[in-house]
C-alpha cells in the first residue's frame, strides 16, 4: 500500500508565496508521475501541474510563470512552489502519484489567498 501526505498549505495575502510538499511512502519501487490538483468550492478538481519521472513538466495556463513543480525521487516527494498568489488560487490542493498502474491521492491541504 502507498500513503500520500500533503503539507504546507495555509493563509497568505495576495502576492505572497507558499511551498507545498507531498511525500509518498510504502510499497514504492518508483513513481512515474507526480501531480498537483486543486478544487475550489463549487468547482471541479483541476490539474495544476505535473512532473514525470524523466523531469518533464506541464502546467495549467492559469499558473504558468507563477508556480513551479519539482520532485525529489530519493525522498519520494514532490513540491509545488507557488509565487504571486491570487485570491483565485484559493482551493484545496491535492497530490497524486502514479505508482505502476495505480494512482494514489493525498487528503489535501487548504490554501487560502486573501485580497
Amino acid at each position: 500500500q502507498v500513503r500520500v501526505v500533503e503539507s504546507g498549505g495555509g493563509l497568505v495575502q495576495a502576492g505572497g508565496s507558499l511551498r507545498l510538499s507531498c511525500a509518498a511512502s510504502g510499497n514504492i519501487f518508483s513513481i512515474n508521475v507526480m501531480a498537483w490538483y486543486r478544487q475550489a468550492p463549487g468547482k471541479q478538481r483541476e490539474l495544476v501541474a505535473r512532473v514525470t519521472r524523466g523531469g518533464s513538466t506541464n502546467y495549467a495556463d492559469s499558473v504558468k510563470g507563477r508556480f513551479t513543480i519539482s520532485r525529489d525521487d530519493a525522498r519520494n516527494t514532490v513540491y509545488l512552489q507557488m509565487n504571486s498568489l491570487k485570491p483565485e488560487d484559493t482551493a484545496v490542493y491535492y497530490c497524486d502519484c502514479l505508482v505502476g498502474w495505480n494512482v494514489y491521492w493525498g487528503q489535501g491541504t487548504q490554501v487560502t489567498v486573501s485580497s
